[in-house]
């Protein structure tokens, strides 16, 4: 398995992945929202998991100036799913970011409280998109 930095050449692979995971990815890929979310692709740090030619996962993250990173999106294709991908993609976060905090913004914290990690704040929306 090589975990690495997301390349122009895997976003095909990303995008048929988030397309396999239904409505729940369907406004990261789907019309116009796809121009979208390849320009936050473009503007973020993003890691790529792949085994034998398949994209397996990806984390999608953010640095903020010294504060912290933040991951925002963390998906693991069904197919590869428990074999702890999702955690050493986090891994891989904090060992190239060794001097800050990192984050996960999670709607899904049973996984995070599974993997042992400590829920800190929340989200909340200011403004609800239009």
């Amino acid at each position: 398995m090589e975990i690495r930095r997301y390349k122009n050449e895997d976003e095909a692979r990303l995008f048929e992945m988030l397309a396999e995971e239904g409505d729940a990815w369907g406004d990261y890929h789907r019309g116009e929202n796809r121009a979208r979310y390849r320009k936050a692709l473009q503007s973020s740090i993003v890691y790529v998991a792949i085994e034998s030619g398949t994209l397996c996962g990806f984390a999608r993250c953010r640095e903020d100036d010294g504060y912290g990173v933040y991951i925002y999106d963390l998906l693991v294709r069904r197919l590869c799913r428990g074999r702890h991908i999702g955690r050493r993609l986090m891994e891989r976060v904090c060992r190239d970011f060794p001097d800050q905090p990192v984050y996960v913004m999670s709607d899904v914290d049973a996984y995070y409280v599974k993997l042992g990690y400590k829920k800190e704040g929340s989200i909340y929306i200011v403004r609800p998109e239009p």
